[in-house]
């Protein structure tokens, strides 16, 4: 399994309002990928800040979600706030 956790860091409202209008959809179509096993941005008590937590049966599920993420409309709206990311196989 791999795991990534950590924080999306706004540096403005304005970010924190990109990522409020992009998260749901963001959160359905990475629950809907192969191999997701759990997936969550949820907002932290600092209005700049978001949790992530999300995890993968196989690390090549991981990748091949990164590069749908990539493509994204999320990604377009999101690239340029800070990610402060963990990422770790679990098990074998």
């Amino acid at each position: 399994m791999i795991r990534l956790r950590g924080h999306l860091i706004c540096a403005t409202a304005e970010e924190s309002a990109a990522v409020a209008a992009h998260v749901a959809e963001h959160t359905r179509l990475s629950r809907a990928e192969p191999g997701c096993l759990s997936f969550e941005v949820t907002p932290t008590d600092d209005p700049l800040v978001w949790e992530v937590m999300e995890s993968f049966r196989t690390q090549e599920d991981f990748n091949a979600h990164q590069t749908r993420t990539r493509a994204s409309a999320w990604f377009e709206a999101t690239r340029s706030i800070l990610r402060d990311f963990r990422v770790e196989a679990i098990g074998d």
